[in-house]
């Protein structure tokens, strides 16, 4: 027998509430009894993301809801600042530039955070930058970026903030609202805990005066006309009715726990992470600016990532991500986001430990997971 754990940053494991609700018999979406369902979930969103805003569900993954919220705010020809940070920075550039935009890229060293300073000078430089686009955790460098000074920076302009909160939102502090945060995105796979097949997606005011004016043409992804579904409680078109229903499930662990229990846990599991991989003589990818969603290491001189990453898998049952890109074969992804806990970061340090000495790095065994302990023992009394 091979029990399995899921430890990569997306999809992440469900919890057996959501795995039960979803597994209900199936209603109709245009009914009263979806309706009550839709709006309960629809306001449990609103708390996750901090926001007085409208929170938009999309039947898509999070790239949904990138695209819809460059098709919905934009004309060809607009400017906007894209930070290329990672595989997921450079999606917003890639997206941007097939709508026919003219995308201002920051490319930033990978495993490094963006210098507020150098968006400021772009912006100061280029009055007719309509917004920044930007990662709040860039899942593929583990990195988290400084949304808060971002956010400072466009508030007085007439220029947006938007930013792909798919692995941030639930794992950090991101007050939508409170920051002046324009554009927030997530998606189902992550910290919400569900399979993956639902994009979320909040426009400030100011954003949706943007999109009263933008041309790039859109249909699916047409926010004006889910806002306006959204107030009678449904969708535009046939929304993801069990991941919905799973979703109220997960949204109500969340809210049971609180906000800031669930900001607290990640950052306990995340502290936990970094410091077991130190122990182990390690280097973190991020060390300056690490994202709480996942921690990500290099491998030691002589040590195959892929290979690595493939027997954890396959022969521990214990799944984590590789690398991507030219990191391809050099680092391992550990995450402790959604529904992780304690002892699933226990049993990913020491399986980490197992696989680098079957590889030839003579890790000593119990020292990065002794070095954990004493960070997740701050969770209990």
């Amino acid at each position: 027998m091979k029990k399995r754990y899921l430890l990569a940053p997306g999809p992440t494991p469900v919890p057996e509430s959501a795995l039960l609700a979803m597994a209900q018999p199936i209603i109709h979406h245009r009914t009263p009894q979806f309706s009550e369902v839709f709006k309960e979930t629809a306001e449990l969103l609103r708390y996750v993301f901090q926001t007085k805003q409208d929170v938009l569900m999309l039947a898509a993954s999070g790239t949904g809801a990138m695209e819809g919220s460059i098709t919905n705010l934009f004309s060809p020809g607009d400017e906007v600042i894209v930070i290329n940070g990672g595989k997921f920075g450079e999606r917003w550039g890639k997206i941007s530039e097939a709508y026919g935009l003219k995308a201002h890229w920051i490319t930033v060293e990978w495993g490094k955070a963006i210098d507020p300073a150098i968006v400021k000078k772009a912006l100061d430089e280029n009055p007719l930058i309509k917004a920044v686009l930007v990662q709040a955790s860039e899942t593929s460098t583990c990195v988290a970026h400084p949304v808060k000074e971002l956010a400072a920076l466009t508030k007085d302009r007439d220029c947006l903030l938007i930013v792909d909160g798919i692995t941030g939102v639930g794992v950090f502090d991101l007050p939508m609202d409170d920051w002046g945060i324009d554009v927030l995105v997530s998606g189902s796979q992550k910290a919400f805990m569900l399979p993956p097949g639902l994009a979320f997606v909040a426009l400030s005011e100011k954003a949706w005066k943007f999109q009263e004016t933008a041309k790039c043409p859109r249909f699916y992804f047409d926010y004006k006309k889910e806002r306006k579904n959204l107030k009678d409680n449904t969708s535009a078109y046939t929304p993801a009715v069990s991941l919905i229903t799973g979703l109220r499930e997960a949204l109500l662990m969340i809210k049971n726990d609180g906000l800031q229990n669930v900001f607290a846990r990640h950052d306990r599991l995340a502290r936990a992470t970094r410091a077991a991989a130190t122990a182990l003589g390690l280097k973190l990818l991020a060390p300056d600016a690490p994202s709480n969603a996942a921690t990500g290491v290099f491998m030691p001189e002589g040590v195959d990532g892929g290979k690595l990453v493939k027997y954890l898998r396959d022969e521990m049952g214990v799944t984590m991500a590789g690398g991507q890109d030219h990191l391809k074969g050099k680092v391992l992804r550990v995450a402790h986001l959604g529904y992780v806990d304690t002892f699933d970061t226990i049993i990913a340090i020491s399986a980490i430990e197992m696989a680098l000495n079957k590889f030839g790095y003579k890790a000593q065994f119990g020292k990065g997971v002794a070095a954990a302990q004493q960070i997740l023992m701050e969770g209990y009394k």
